[in-house]
């Protein structure tokens, strides 16, 4: 019997992923159910299930696709000789996301919201989001340690005022459209170059 290669092991979990996408953002989490799955991606349910038990599965998969591709952003900006502004690497990190995975925008915003219902996907969602903390407080650790912003800066908050913005930018993908990411990147470096005047 002729071994199947990686190749096709991987296009057909993608086969799956972007078909439960799909479903997702079409009728929400809560109302897709594996049938749904099976019958988007014309596959049976023993081909869907020797990858994905559950939903909670396919959306544990796709989140974790979304954040090794923001660390992959993250790594190559700690790796550079010159640190990135935190305008640069947000905005590559968001147009990363965009170009590598192509599933629908509001699938994000309703996986938030299924989570508040199903304690299962808010796990995973917790893990995502704590990675991405962990990854922008490397990146300010590192503007602290470069002199760029001041010593004694609170890492965590920095940290967390960013991942806002990445979540509130995904958000108004979602709702608004895609994004400009010159737009994006013009903001986000305005506001973290806002210094306050001489006093008088």
């Amino acid at each position: 019997m002729a071994r199947v290669s990686q190749e096709h092991l991987e296009a057909r979990r993608r086969q799956i992923l972007q078909g439960a996408a799909r479903c997702f953002a079409r009728d929400g989490f809560h109302g897709t159910s594996m049938q749904d799955v099976f019958k988007e991606t014309g596959l049976s349910a023993g081909a869907v299930y020797r990858y994905f038990p559950a939903k909670e599965a396919i959306i544990g998969a796709l989140a974790h696709e979304v954040i090794d591709t923001v660390r992959g952003a993250f790594a190559d900006a700690l790796a550079s000789s010159r640190l990135p502004h935190p305008d640069e690497i947000l905005s590559e990190a968001l147009r990363r996301v965009e170009s590598v995975l192509r599933f629908p925008p509001p699938l994000v915003v309703q996986v938030w919201a299924e989570s508040f219902r199903d304690e299962r996907l808010a796990a995973v969602l917790r893990d995502v989001v704590s990675s991405l903390l962990g990854a922008w407080r490397e990146v300010v650790s590192g503007y602290i340690e470069r002199g760029l912003i001041p010593p004694g800066s609170d890492a965590e908050a920095v940290a967390r005022v960013l991942t806002a913005c990445a979540q509130g930018f995904m958000v108004q993908r979602a709702l608004l459209g895609p994004l400009d990411h010159e737009k994006i990147s013009a903001g986000v470096r305005a506001l973290t170059s806002f210094s306050a005047p001489e006093p008088t």
